[in-house]
């Protein structure tokens, strides 16, 4: 399928803008390895501008333009996105499978949930109009008290490949809902849906500099970005070194961070379990979106009982997922996103299943970001939730038994942020996403999305008519 990929630079204060040092990065294809494109390369320079137009968005009109505006004055902006993106749903799938290689399917639900995301945090940014001044009980009548809340400020958001446009969505949408301002830092492997997302903000007229959208490697313009003094807060979502790094940069000006790194999730599936229902979503949970998901439940602790004949069922499923191009009718598995093992050409790496694992080994402890399961057995409840928690990680986790009371037992004592009940992978931007341990920390979507992008201000006054008398009046003397 011919898809064109628009040839686009940076988006600084509204505007395209050359990168300074001119240099640009090739954008390849992972189910040809053809060139298919380029992109901007950003620097230092580049975002130095990029900050400095974020702050004059901020401070304009004495932030009356977005940063003190009504919710509803930002509420319009981001209803226009998400029409927008909806509009051009068609061509946005199509540039995000041909760029990070994921199944056309799964593009478009990406870009339905992009445009839903959106219209979401328009719902929360005119909602906050009300929660203002919410007031505070105290305990002396002669005090009033009460709560605001304001945007952190200018926003550095860095961003993954795998699902390029919704990931940026996750932090771009909450963080202007807030009154933020944004420089987005989307994944050089795969950037192109993020710069048509500058596209449909300068055609909705966006204010400059509300959101600026830069490209280019981790080093040369996301360490500046995380680095950046005028920056108030980083969010992230990567690996767990890259993360750290970004701690550390942050950590010399104690500014806030927000991380969402690497998983090793398991799903236990128990004796009780209709065997074909559990063999699919235990695919899906780990050969979903290729396997390049931090939250693939990668890690399966199946009963002792029925391991056997489970696995031959699960063998049977994977055996069943259509790998090709994305674009092929059916594709359920495409390319990874860059250099690996080929099928006859492209980046295409098998499903694979692996039994006879011990918990020391590399392939059980540590994420492989490709559509890799991992198998052990179990006999008692209390041997599956301790191999399930034995990890460094702690983003996703699943459980799948018929015994809803067991499962809900489970998933109290499961050492993650989300879990999954007779299901893995399910995403809803209502509902809190986020990790433990070195998965990060910090909750992306819903309500706590909205608040990641929030300062609160204690106002307290003071009411009575009376003087405070803590010291002698020198008037009385």
């Amino acid at each position: 399928m011919a898809v064109q990929v628009p040839s686009r630079q940076l988006f600084i204060d509204g505007e395209w803008r050359e990168p300074i040092l001119k240099k640009r990065l090739p954008t390849i294809n992972p189910a040809t390895e053809e060139i298919i494109g380029n992109i901007p390369a950003a620097t230092a320079e580049d975002v130095e501008l990029a900050v400095a137009a974020a702050r004059r968005a901020l401070s304009r009109n004495k932030g009356k333009d977005w940063a003190t505006a009504p919710g509803a004055v930002r509420a319009k902006y981001l209803r226009a996105i998400a029409a927008k993106v909806t509009e051009r749903k068609t061509e946005l799938a199509k540039l995000e499978a041909i760029d990070c290689g994921k199944p056309l399917d799964e593009a478009v639900w990406d870009i339905e949930d992009v445009a839903g995301c959106f219209e979401y945090y328009a719902d929360l940014a005119e909602g906050l109009d009300a929660k203002q001044k919410a007031p505070v009980s105290l305990p002396m009548e002669t005090f009033k008290s009460y709560v605001l809340k304001e945007p952190i400020g200018v926003v550095g958001l860095i961003t993954p490949w795998n699902y390029p446009l919704l990931m940026a969505t996750w932090k771009v949408a909450p963080s202007l809902a807030a009154g933020c301002a944004a420089i987005l830092k989307p994944s050089e492997l795969a950037s192109i849906t993020c710069l048509e997302l500058a596209e449909v903000c300068r055609e909705v007229g966006l204010p400059p500099g509300v959101l600026n959208i830069l490209t280019g490697l981790g080093p040369e313009a996301g360490a500046p970005l995380a680095s950046h003094p005028d920056v108030d807060k980083i969010a992230f979502t990567g690996s767990s070194a890259t993360g750290s790094k970004i701690m550390a940069a942050a950590a010399q000006m104690v500014k806030p961070v927000s991380l969402e790194l690497g998983g090793k999730s398991p799903i236990i599936v128990f004796e009780d379990v209709d065997l074909d229902k559990a063999a699919e979503w235990t695919a899906f949970g780990c050969f979903w979106t290729n396997g390049q998901i931090c939250s693939a439940t990668s890690r399966l602790i199946v009963h002792e009982n029925i391991a056997r004949e489970f696995l031959d069922r699960l063998v049977k499923w994977t055996k069943n997922i259509k790998i090709s191009d994305p674009f092929e009718e059916g594709c359920r598995l495409g390319p990874v996103v860059s250099g690996g093992q080929h099928l006859k050409k492209g980046f295409f790496v098998e499903p694979t299943i692996i039994t006879d694992v011990t918990t020391s080994m590399q392939i059980w402890r540590e994420e492989v970001f490709g559509p890799v399961l991992c198998v052990k057995t179990f006999s008692t409840e209390e041997e599956a939730l301790e191999l399930a928690n034995d990890t460094h990680y702690g983003l996703g986790a699943a459980v799948i038994s018929n015994d809803l009371e067991r499962c809900d037992r489970v998933s109290k004592n499961l050492q993650a942020g989300i879990v999954w009940v007779n299901c893995s992978q399910p995403c809803f931007c209502q509902a809190p996403w986020g990790g433990n341990k070195r998965s990060g920390f910090g909750r992306e979507l819903g309500e706590w999305g909205l608040d990641n992008y929030l300062s609160v201000k204690q106002v307290t006054q003071y009411v009575s008519d009376e003087p405070w008398g803590w010291y002698r009046s020198p008037s009385k003397l």
